[in-house]
Formats: C-alpha cells, sequence, structure tokens
C-alpha cells in the first residue's frame, strides 16, 4: 500500500471490521465528528496507519507498552494493536463510552494486547514505554498530564498537524525533541508530523 506497509489478510479484516464498529457506535454515542465512512478510512485509519514504520522501528520486535492518552474512538490505539502485536497497548479516555467501545473492539477483533480505561490519565498507576496522543493537547500538557506514566527511558510520541515549533519552544527545560517526523498520508491533503521526545537526562 501507498503507505509502505503490508497487511496481512487477518490485518486488513481486523481494520475493516474496526471501521463497521465505529461507523456503527458512532451513529449513537459520538465518538468522532467524522461520519462517512471513506473520510474515516482517509482522515482516521490512513492517518493513524502512518505512525505503524516510525513505531515499529523504535520498538523493534521487543514487548513495549503502549499508552494512547485521549484515546476517544480508539485511534491510534486500536490500529497499534492490530499492526503491531508486540505492543500491549492501553487507551485511556474520560468519557466511559469511549472507553466501552475500545473494550468492544478488543473483545469483537481477538485483540487481547488492547485495553480500555476509564480514568484522568494523571490518576493512573503503571508506566509505559511510549506515550502516545493523537489531536489531544499542546506538548505541554501532554507531558505535564502523563510524566507520571512515562517508563524510564520512555518516549513521548505526539501525532500532529504541521510542525507545532511554537508548542515545542514552550516545553520544560528538561524534555528534549529529539526527532519531528513528518509524515504523508494518501488523500490527505494536510501536513502531519510526529513529535518525538523523552526526558534530557534519558531516564
Amino acid at each position: 500500500m501507498a503507505l509502505g506497509l503490508t497487511l496481512s489478510p487477518e490485518q486488513r479484516d481486523r481494520l475493516l471490521d474496526y471501521l463497521q464498529l465505529l461507523l456503527r457506535w458512532n451513529a449513537t454515542y459520538n465518538l468522532t465528528a467524522v461520519r462517512d465512512a471513506d473520510a474515516m478510512r482517509t482522515q482516521h485509519l490512513a492517518d493513524c496507519l502512518a505512525v505503524v514504520p516510525a513505531l515499529r522501528r523504535h520498538v523493534g520486535d521487543r514487548a513495549a507498552r503502549l499508552l494512547d492518552v485521549g484515546s476517544g474512538g480508539g485511534l491510534p490505539g486500536v490500529v497499534l494493536a492490530v499492526l503491531v502485536p508486540s505492543l500491549d497497548v492501553t487507551c485511556v479516555d474520560t468519557v466511559g463510552k469511549k472507553a466501552a467501545f475500545v473494550r468492544q473492539v478488543a473483545a469483537e477483533l481477538r485483540l487481547p494486547n488492547l485495553h480500555a480505561q476509564h480514568a484522568r490519565v494523571e490518576q493512573m498507576a503503571g508506566h509505559f514505554d511510549v506515550i502516545t496522543a493523537r489531536a489531544f493537547a499542546t506538548l505541554a500538557d501532554i507531558v505535564a498530564l502523563t510524566r507520571g506514566r512515562l517508563a524510564d527511558r520512555g518516549v513521548w510520541l505526539a501525532m500532529k498537524g504541521r510542525r507545532p515549533d511554537d508548542e515545542i519552544s514552550a516545553l520544560p527545560v528538561d524534555v528534549d525533541v529529539f526527532h519531528v517526523e513528518p509524515l504523508s498520508i494518501p488523500g490527505l491533503n494536510a501536513e502531519r508530523c510526529l513529535v518525538w521526545m523523552r526526558r534530557r537526562d534519558g531516564t
């Protein structure tokens, strides 16, 4: 496919089943403002699939824990759980119906590596190797809310539109933006990038 990803038939089927679940639940629970199936494929699925090569490069084949903050309908958490099975993915959202939807997705798609919590992230327990966020908050707010959940040598992976230089300059001095990775999303005429961050002391 255009993103350079090769999907197994099972992964492709799971993503299509996820899209159908998202469409069905969205009619009642307002999981996303995007209503059209074709628009969901581009604005949600393709957008999240674009993260997969970068994440695979980072984690390799090792087992890792990923926290998807403000996950909403499971984006990008569900997509990452399908495409990177070595990841143990937890989606957290303050809206109970959204967490319930992700639990339903995990059950119906048979994804034992996908979990959901209805909670405020700052009140959670545990530590994660990767913390990701998509359309959730500024970089400084992401760091402030999730700093206590980042494991030793963990990284933040923020999905953003155009390069957020103002947000980068507002980060605390102990946070290092070590890479800003531009993304190209087929069919999406908009800028996208990944902002990789870590603690400056590496711990």
